[in-house]
């Protein structure tokens, strides 16, 4: 459901991709949208005039145009540059601020992420020492190696 605080080109994709097998049918395609949106959004669509909208396209464009302000704006790669797991934080903490910042960068950065976290950990955080002696080559070996070291600080 569209609130009207989210991206709503995200949404309207994910629309999209749900629609695909009516791709043919843009009718019912326009029919169907308003059962995506939320209470802020139906009044928005509710007020719209009779006859206002002419295709699918048009829809979508006066739904951007209403709502262009939630739109996710992508954040540079440097921006992982400052993070840094802080003064007596744990590894979960530091690693939930990471992951968001990374989802917010639109290209594939996976051997700039995986350094820069490694960088934000303490010289002496064991983690940071088993990824400079056995470094890992993406993301989702990155994710097992991290998931060991945090199973260890919970049980702690």
């Amino acid at each position: 459901m569209y609130n009207g605080r989210t991206d709503l080109v995200k949404h309207i994709s994910h629309f999209n991709q749900r629609m695909t097998v009516h791709s043919k049918n843009e009718a019912l395609i326009c029919k169907v949208f308003p059962s995506s949106l939320g209470l802020v959004a139906m009044r928005w669509f509710d007020g719209l005039g009779a006859s206002s909208i002419d295709s699918f396209k048009g829809f979508t464009q006066a739904f951007g145009s209403r709502f262009i302000t939630c739109n996710r704006v992508s954040r540079p790669l440097d921006s992982l540059l400052s993070m840094a797991i802080g003064e007596g934080k744990t590894l979960k903490t530091y690693l939930d601020r990471y992951w968001e910042m990374f989802n917010e960068i639109d290209r594939d950065f996976d051997d700039v992420g995986i350094r820069t976290f490694k960088v934000g950990l303490p010289v002496e955080h064991d983690l940071r020492k088993s990824l400079t002696k056995k470094p890992v080559r993406n993301m989702c070996r990155l994710m097992d190696r991290i998931d060991e070291y945090k199973r260890v600080e919970e049980d702690q």
